[in-house]
């Protein structure tokens, strides 16, 4: 049996421990810690903390409250807060070419190579494949070395024509900001974030972990679920995802940003503006479901119930996070797991936190209806491809499927395995369909779309794929 800790310092009339418990084994995620900043409560009990499960099946070390997850892309929030304290002091302009900073830096396409800017990395429109997990090594020059790797790296869409999730932006926005420092970025975001933050369950690197309580990534699920054989993502993407931190160390970053940017002492770290720049809008999301309807600089934008959310999901090898912010109210919560179904862990969750404490109805996942629609997928036929994915959308007696093949170093990285979907319509529009994994409750939106110069794409797990192989692909 696996051992849970208890929550403390409860908010609101649920036992939160007890429903993260209830609602983890339901799922088969086999640890996890909860997190909720309540900022209206003006007593020490503004923090609340529950435990679930154990670190690794293999060892059966119970999960407890002070136990460290990595937080994987919820970094990308802290290294775009990070750039906005540079870009507020003056050494950094965010609408200048990165060339202007990197003078070597290069990818194939020679008009992004001239017109990237830092914003464009932050909000996610640089149009850079996004998924080049190249492992430099351990060094100090790990990001310098990777940036030079970026020369061959392809244009998943033109600058600024859409919007596709990139790993590969924050990791160049990274190198951007040791250059700007003088420092790597660990030792930077350790400086300018983690010290002034009071933060002492928070890490950057592996041998740091190892002086904590420290989660270990779960593959499959059910009776398949198994610790991952390898623990973390190369150093070479730490400012895209390789925080690892505890529950109450995310909402300590978390109260920084509902703060209006004051640390715990009082210490302005980011100015109000600022702040709320990195809230605001800046791209719309051509899946609008997914993740959230539209992008800002570093944070995920949701609308629930008609209030807005900010936030951000990590998801590494095996492990996945999740964080909400409340702006105006005062109220962040945080999820951090370590394996099998989390997304509906999340979902239930965080539904039942937001609309007890806050009054707000968590938007619905998409879902299409129970009788299956009769949509033609003739129009999307064909195979997409980008690094790291090869998606391909076929056709047989009716019946429509996704096949998603991971490739090249992502492949290797993540464990990767093809996987096939039945591909189920969810309106008449002919664009919009959706699958969902074996066992899963959560469907995974599927949206076809074109750009303005005819060039199609499908955007799946919150990345634009451009059709290379098909009736009405280019060429």
């Amino acid at each position: 049996m696996e051992p849970s800790s208890t929550s403390y310092d409860p908010v609101g009339s649920t036992d939160w421990g007890l429903r993260l418990r209830e609602l983890a084994a339901r799922h088969g995620v086999p640890g996890a810690t909860l997190g909720i900043l309540d900022l209206r409560k003006d007593d020490p009990g503004q923090v609340t903390l529950a435990a679930h499960g154990v670190l690794s099946r293999a060892t059966g070390v119970e999960t407890t409250t002070d136990s460290l997850f990595q937080i994987g892309s919820i970094t990308k929030v802290w290294t775009a807060t990070l750039a906005m304290q540079l870009a507020e002091e003056g050494l950094l302009d965010l609408d200048a070419p990165v060339t202007s900073i990197l003078a070597r830096f290069r990818v194939a396409d020679p008009d992004t190579t001239a017109a990237v800017t830092p914003r464009l990395l932050l909000n996610h429109t640089s149009g850079i494949d996004g998924d080049i997990f190249l492992d430099t090594g351990r060094g100090d020059d790990c990001l310098e070395q990777y940036v030079d790797r970026l020369a061959e790296a392809a244009q998943v869409h033109p600058l600024g024509a859409t919007w596709s999730y990139c790993n590969s932006g924050y990791s160049l926005l990274g190198r951007v900001v040791e250059q700007v420092t003088g420092m790597t970025w660990d030792r930077a975001i350790g400086e300018r974030l983690f010290e002034p933050l009071c933060l002492e369950q928070t890490v950057t690197l592996p041998e740091e972990s190892l002086l904590h309580r420290t989660a270990v990534g779960h593959l499959g699920t059910g009776p398949d679920l198994h610790p991952s054989p390898t623990w973390g993502l190369p150093r070479s993407v730490g400012p895209a995802g390789t925080i690892t931190a505890s529950a109450a160390d995310v909402l300590a970053f978390a109260r920084l940003h509902l703060t209006e940017g004051r640390g715990p002492d009082g210490q302005q770290l980011l100015s109000a503006p600022a702040t709320a720049a990195m809230a605001a809008q800046e791209a719309e999301l051509p899946d609008p479901y997914s993740l959230g309807d539209s992008w800002g600089l570093g944070w995920i934008r949701y609308g629930w119930g008609g209030r807005r959310v900010i936030g951000h999901d990590g998801n590494t090898i095996g492990q996945s996070a999740f964080l909400r912010l409340l702006p105006g109210s005062g109220l962040a919560v945080t999820l951090l797991t370590n394996g099998g179904h989390a997304q509906d862990l999340y979902q239930d969750l965080f539904r039942e936190v937001f609309a007890e404490l806050a009054d707000v109805a968590m938007a619905v996942p998409l879902a299409p209806p129970e009788e299956a629609l009769p949509v033609s997928l003739e129009p999307h036929l064909g195979i997409y491809e980008r690094a790291g994915t090869r998606i391909e959308i076929a056709a047989s007696d009716g019946q429509g499927t996704l096949r998603d093949v991971p490739t090249g170093t992502a492949a290797e990285l993540f464990h990767g395995e093809p996987e096939e979907y039945p591909l189920r319509a969810v309106d008449a529009s002919g664009d919009l369909f959706a699958v969902r994994p074996p066992g899963a409750k959560t469907w995974r939106p599927v949206v076809f779309y074109r750009l303005p110069g005819g060039e199609r794409y499908v955007h799946f797990g919150g990345r634009a794929t451009p059709l290379v192989e098909g009736a009405t692909a280019p060429g």
